[in-house]
Formats: structure tokens, C-alpha cells, sequence
């Protein structure tokens, strides 16, 4: 039986500080499935050359994700690989980008990350039994609430909350060769929401510190995010800034050898998850934009339940 709260609490608190960093660190580098500390390192430094509260408050909510699954006692082997921290890095990147950095965004990052700590275990309880990941669920349902939420409090509002992207249906489609390529890191970067080119290059390195499959499906698995939009005839804009690459990447990532054994077969079935994970981006902006919310990464949580929940039956395919 795991111990009470506050014997936990006393515990943590009479650790050396540097003893529980790898645990949050990892976390962050968990976004993209990685577990390598090298990797969370790489992803901290990227959020901060992104913005520095972007590293402030995305470190925030891993951290405090992390110290809340492991003063309710979540599984120690979870805590390690950094698996309760990364929903709380998002949130808290999220919270920041769309409410601005201010005491009010901080005290509901504490909540949020809180609330999604218990949440992620919640969803493990239900979904364990099917065999299927959390994924970035809990960030999704924590981040939608709160910014839906947001709009009936005035002193969490106050103006900061970024516009839902305009509809894909809008825009002119043509891309040049500047717009292919930092689309593609752009994509990668997206992930944190972070549209800086050379941001998703640092994550790019970061990948590559962990896996050369992981780095390659994410490179490939963003451009074929980028072509299936303008294919379908997406906004050059939207394409470049990597809005319909970084569901796609999520969705290669996870199927591409995280959660489906890595075969000729496997790389197909995450080519057309992740063209699934893109035209359903489109689906989720549209259907958000009319109440003021946000994709976030809904796509790559439906599509990928979804071909996970399929490999079963498959014969040709198996679960990792």
C-alpha cells in the first residue's frame, strides 16, 4: 500500500532538489514519447529560446504533475520515465500562450497540472483494460475546459487569450521552398506551439539524441502532414506555420514504433494515421472556432485510439 499524502510530502520535501529533476525532465521529452533526459534537456533549452515562459511555465507543470503523482502514490516506474509529467508540461505551456504570464495564469497552472495529474490517472484506469495510452488526452480535456471556461472570468480573460485560427477554408494555397522547409521544423515545433523554425529544429535534435526513427518519422511525417493540406487546398500560411504538421508527427511518433512494432507495414498504416490525424486538424479547428476553442493535439488523440484499437484485429500488424 502506498504511503499517505503528507508522509509523501515530507518525504519530498527532505530530498535533495537535483534527485527529483531527471523524473521532470524526462517528462518534458515524454511529449514526444522520448525518455531520454538528454532529450528533455534539448526540448527545455527549445522552449526557452521559443520564450522564457514558455521554459518557465512548461518546467512548472511538468514539475508539479510530477510531485502530484508522486504524493498520491502513482506507479514509481511511471513516475521515472517521466510518463505523469509530460500532460503538465503542456498545460502549462498552453495556459501561458493563450492567458498570458501573469500570477493568476500561475495559480491556474498549479490547479490545471493538478487536476491533469489525477486525470491521467483516471484515464489509465479506464483505458488500461483496452490496452490503449492516455496519450495527450488529459492535456486536451484540462487545456479545452479551462480556455472555454476563461471566458466567463474577467481576471483571466483580460484580453489575453490568442484568437482560434481562421478557417481552413480561407487563404491562398501557393508555397515556396522557404515555406516547405521551415514548415517542416515549424511542424515539429508546433507540438509545444512553438512556430519558430529554428524551435523545431533544437526539437528535431532532440529527437535525434534519443532515436534516428523517431527524428526521421518526424521529419517525414511533417511534410507529409504539410502536402495532404495543401493537397487539399489548406492556406499556404497555415501550412508553413506548421499547423497541419505537428498531429501528423504525434501520430507517426506513436504508431511508427512507440506503440505498433516497427515493420514495411507499420511505417504504411502511420502514413495514413498521420494523413488521418491531418485532414481531421481541419475538422477540429472548424468545429472549435465557432465557441472560441482550440485543435490542441485532439487530433492525434482520436486517430490514434483509433488505429491502436484496430491493430488487434490485424493480423499483419502487431502491438509493441
Amino acid at each position: 500500500m502506498s504511503p499517505a499524502p503528507l508522509p509523501r510530502i515530507a518525504e519530498a520535501m527532505r530530498r535533495p532538489p537535483l534527485a527529483a529533476l531527471p523524473p521532470v525532465v524526462r517528462g518534458i521529452g515524454q511529449v514526444d514519447f522520448m525518455a531520454s533526459y538528454w532529450t528533455g534537456v534539448l526540448f527545455i533549452v527549445a522552449l526557452f529560446v521559443g520564450g522564457w515562459q514558455y521554459g518557465v511555465f512548461g518546467l512548472l507543470g511538468a514539475g508539479v504533475a510530477t510531485l502530484t503523482a508522486y504524493v498520491f502514490g502513482a506507479a514509481t516506474d511511471r513516475i521515472r520515465l517521466g510518463l505523469e509529467g509530460f500532460p503538465g508540461t503542456l498545460i502549462g505551456v498552453a495556459f501561458v500562450l493563450y492567458l498570458g504570464a501573469s500570477w493568476v495564469t500561475l495559480l491556474l497552472t498549479i490547479g490545471g497540472c493538478v487536476a491533469g495529474s489525477v486525470l491521467t490517472s483516471a484515464m489509465n484506469a479506464v483505458l488500461t483494460p483496452y490496452n490503449l495510452p492516455t496519450l495527450t488526452a488529459p492535456f486536451c480535456v484540462i487545456t479545452t475546459v479551462m480556455l472555454l471556461a476563461s471566458y466567463a472570468f474577467q481576471n483571466v480573460r483580460r484580453g489575453a487569450i490568442h484568437p482560434a485560427p481562421p478557417s481552413a477554408a480561407h487563404g491562398g494555397t501557393a508555397l515556396s521552398w522557404n515555406d516547405v522547409w521551415q514548415g517542416m521544423f515549424r511542424g515539429i515545433g508546433q507540438i509545444f506551439f512553438q512556430d519558430k523554425w529554428y524551435v523545431g529544429l533544437i526539437f528535431l535534435v532532440g529527437l535525434l539524441v534519443a532515436s534516428r526513427v523517431a527524428a526521421v518519422a518526424a521529419v517525414l511525417s511533417s511534410l507529409l502532414g504539410m502536402f495532404v493540406a495543401w493537397a487539399l487546398g489548406a492556406p499556404a500560411a497555415h501550412v508553413a506555420a506548421g499547423l497541419y504538421g505537428y498531429n501528423a508527427v504525434l501520430t507517426a511518433l506513436a504508431i511508427c514504433g512507440v506503440f505498433v512494432v516497427l515493420s514495411p507495414l507499420g511505417v504504411l498504416y502511420a502514413a495514413i494515421g498521420a494523413s488521418a490525424a491531418t485532414g481531421l486538424t481541419a475538422a477540429v479547428t472548424d468545429f472549435f472556432l465557432p465557441f472560441g476553442g482550440h485543435t490542441l493535439t485532439w487530433p492525434f488523440v482520436l486517430v490514434t485510439w483509433v488505429f491502436l484499437a484496430a491493430v488487434p484485429v490485424l493480423s499483419r500488424l502487431r502491438r509493441v
